[in-house]
């Protein structure tokens, strides 16, 4: 999983230069929701081969100047096989419920949106 929290246009962390803490949340948030989604999937009977996601978070300043991640954008690509494939409202209604109950999802004010990359 590579991940981004972009500032002004410019991403906040190069691969050379290690993790930040902002990645990191921008990471948690995309694993939960990875997890969760590959449950409910696999409850449906879908069979998925990988799960590949690279989530961009974006940094705002908050009305008391300090910075917050606002904003957090989910890019799943998801191979499946099997006799069942989703269509693509069934992957729709998967990234909802998938959002709706991560716990983490739950726990912050940071917008999460999903874009499929598919």
């Amino acid at each position: 999983m590579t991940s981004c929290v972009f500032i002004a246009g410019v991403c906040l962390v190069a691969p050379s230069r290690g993790r930040s803490v902002e990645e990191a949340f921008v990471a948690a948030v995309s694993s939960c929701h990875m997890l969760t989604y590959l449950y409910l999937a696999y409850r449906e009977g879908f069979q998925i081969d990988s799960y590949h996601d690279e989530p961009v978070g974006v940094m705002t300043k908050g009305e008391n100047g300090v910075p917050w991640v606002s904003s957090i954008t989910l890019q799943p690509r998801i191979a499946y096989s099997g006799d069942k494939h989703p269509t693509t409202a069934d992957e729709q209604r998967l990234h909802h419920l998938a959002h709706e109950q991560c716990f983490i999802a739950n726990s912050i004010k940071t917008e999460v949106h999903t874009k499929s990359l598919a």
